[in-house]
C-alpha cells in the first residue's frame, strides 16, 4: 500500500525539511515499511510530500502506535493536508465493497 501525505509549508520554514527527514527515518524503522520518498512541488515551493510504501495497511496503522513514531513523526503528520492518504497498489486485485480476496 502507498501512503501519500502532502503539506503546505511557508517557504521560509527551514526546519520543515529536517522534520520531514526525521519522520521518514523514524517510519523506516517500523516493520512492514518498504520504501519512502520526500519531495517538493516544482511549481509551488510551499507544497511538499512524503510518500511511503508499506507491506500492507496493517503494518502502516500499527506503525502509528509506536512510541518513536508518536514522538518523531505524528506531530509532523498532523500538519498534513486534510485529505485521504492511503492508496492500494495496483499490482493485485482492487479492494471493492464486496468480500475481500485472500
Amino acid at each position: 500500500m502507498l501512503v501519500v501525505n502532502r503539506f503546505r509549508v511557508a517557504e521560509d520554514d527551514l526546519a520543515f525539511r529536517d522534520d520531514l527527514e526525521t519522520a521518514l527515518a523514524t517510519l523506516a524503522q517500523r516493520p512492514g515499511f518498504e520504501d519512502g520518498r520526500l519531495g517538493r512541488n516544482v511549481d509551488d515551493p510551499t507544497l511538499w510530500t512524503m510518500v511511503t510504501r508499506w507491506a500492507d495497511v496493517g503494518s502502516y496503522r500499527r506503525s502509528l502506535s509506536s512510541y518513536d513514531v508518536k514522538l518523531h513523526a505524528v506531530p509532523l503528520l498532523s500538519r498534513a493536508l486534510d485529505e485521504p492518504s492511503a492508496y492500494e497498489s495496483l499490482d493485485g486485485p482492487l479492494n471493492t465493497a464486496g468480500a475481500r480476496e485472500t
